[in-house]
């Protein structure tokens, strides 16, 4: 095993860990098990220092009003920024993939378009719809092979790229990002991956 476990950070599980997010933390420390890499999962809440030592960073599901706070608690607390500015990953779900863009809409009828965090050049509005169901997408390595990834979207919102992402993987099955066959997004720096399933 290692000397220094690697870091996985859960960040603020009350607030984005509706879906049960922290299984991603767990898959991922066994993962780094199976390759003899010794893994230490941290949970991060509002109100205490984020730890800035962290290799991943998890963002998990949330509420319109839990994403508003999640914000506002992370630029305020800005260590995620200087993490990912020192080399973090950061792998962000549904609405932890929304709130990494440039802007995320909330509410019902009385839509709010509300400023993100930014790590991530996408936008996200209210669809027409909700996304509801099975997702199949073919994601393709850098050396050119093809791996399926499956899950199960619920979202009401709709992401679009910019020019400075590109899609994590094309939909075969459900909606993904917006209904144009794409699903998540990988910034340029490929260390801030967001997805919806």
């Amino acid at each position: 095993m290692n000397p220094t476990p690697v870091k996985i950070v859960v960040v603020y599980q009350s607030l984005l860990g509706i879906y049960g997010d922290q299984g991603n933390s767990r898959v991922l420390q066994q993962r780094a098990r199976w390759r003899g890499i010794d893994a230490e999962v941290v949970f991060a809440e509002p109100g205490t220092p984020l730890p800035e030592d962290g290799a991943i960073y998890l963002l998990g599901g949330g509420e319109d009003a839990a994403q508003t706070t999640a914000v506002r608690e992370l630029r305020a607390d800005g260590g995620l920024f200087r993490a990912l500015d020192a080399g973090a990953v950061l792998f962000a779900v549904c609405a932890g993939y929304q709130i990494c863009g440039h802007t995320f809409t909330i509410g019902g009828a009385e839509e709010e378009v509300r400023e993100g965090l930014g790590v991530l050049d996408v936008t996200t509005r209210r669809g027409a719809s909700r996304a509801v169901g099975e997702v199949l997408t073919h994601w393709t390595r850098p050396d050119g092979s093809d791996y399926v990834l499956t899950g199960f979207e619920n979202h009401g919102g709709h992401t679009f790229l910019g020019p400075d992402a590109t899609p994590l993987a094309r939909v075969e099955v459900g909606v993904g990002n917006n209904g144009d066959g794409t699903e998540g997004a990988v910034s340029a720096s490929g260390r801030v991956i967001g997805t919806y399933p």
